[in-house]
């Protein structure tokens, strides 16, 4: 007989990489900012946490999502750095460089226990600097219309987000929240984006998806914050809800914001 834990997971690893793919598809034909705005939804994280919560419930969720905060200030670094090595360099050295930058950057970060107040000061100076710093790479063209899409590349966003999720859930089993907290904010969602946009349309432009993505990723902040602070007096169900309602009701602001301030920007 097959073990529930397996069947689960295998469940838990395609239902996942349905919604990644899907929504990374969106993205590809969105343009910058709004596909930047659908980017920064929580189409990798959210399903990382619900499974976390199934498996786990309201407590360690709590702990997790504090480690999530703190490690969710590495992504403004890894946007960032990536961004200016797309400038000059190719796609395989531009996410090679920025994610080894955010696994080093997440990995200290977490050595470390963080309350509340210091988790979001974190994200405060590392996502204030980084909008500072990005904000040469906005609007940028590569001059060149698409190239034609590889024929590996949705297969290959769906074996990152299956392994994603795969590492989580284990993770979480076998380690502990920390170490699951860590795992859930992989950049999987913006890797796989940068690993197709930025043959097609060129580095800088790809650049200037990322660098979009900023504003976004300061209502991901707060909802892992809503996250950490409702979990455990709401439960695991309303407490995700919530997040994921302040996640995209964000999300709808900036979008509201853009065309309302240049009528046509992100078409």
């Amino acid at each position: 007989m097959a073990d529930p834990f397996l069947i689960a997971l295998a469940l838990k690893m395609v239902t996942s990489a349905l919604i990644v793919v899907a929504a990374s598809l969106v993205v590809e034909r969105a343009g910058p900012f709004l596909g930047a705005m659908i980017a920064t939804l929580p189409i990798s994280a959210g399903p990382s946490y619900a499974f976390l919560a199934y498996e786990h419930g309201p407590a360690f969720v709590e702990a997790s999502s504090l480690v999530s905060l703190a490690a969710n200030a590495a992504t403004a670094l890894f946007i960032v750095l990536y961004a200016a090595l797309a400038q000059r360099h190719g796609v395989a050295a531009s996410i090679a460089g920025a994610l080894a930058a955010w696994l080093v950057t997440a990995w200290t970060i977490t050595r470390f226990d963080w309350s509340l107040p210091a988790g979001i000061a974190l994200n405060v100076a590392a996502y204030g600097g980084a909008l500072l710093a990005a904000r040469r790479f906005l609007g940028r063209s590569s001059g060149r219309g698409p190239a034609a899409k590889p024929w590996w590349a949705v297969p290959a966003r769906a074996v990152g987000v299956m392994c994603l999720v795969a590492t989580v859930v284990v993770v979480g089993r076998l380690i502990g929240p920390k170490a699951a907290g860590m795992a859930a904010l992989v950049p999987v969602v913006l890797t796989s984006l940068a690993a197709v946009l930025h043959p097609r349309i060129g580095g800088p432009a790809t650049a200037s998806v990322m660098a979009n993505g900023l504003p976004g990723m300061i209502g991901f902040t707060t909802s892992l914050v809503v996250l950490h602070v409702a979990v455990v007096p709401l439960g695991s169900v309303l407490a995700l809800l919530a997040a994921l309602a302040v996640c995209v009701g964000w999300n709808v602001g900036l979008t509201v914001r853009q065309r309302l301030l240049r009528p046509g920007a992100s078409r």
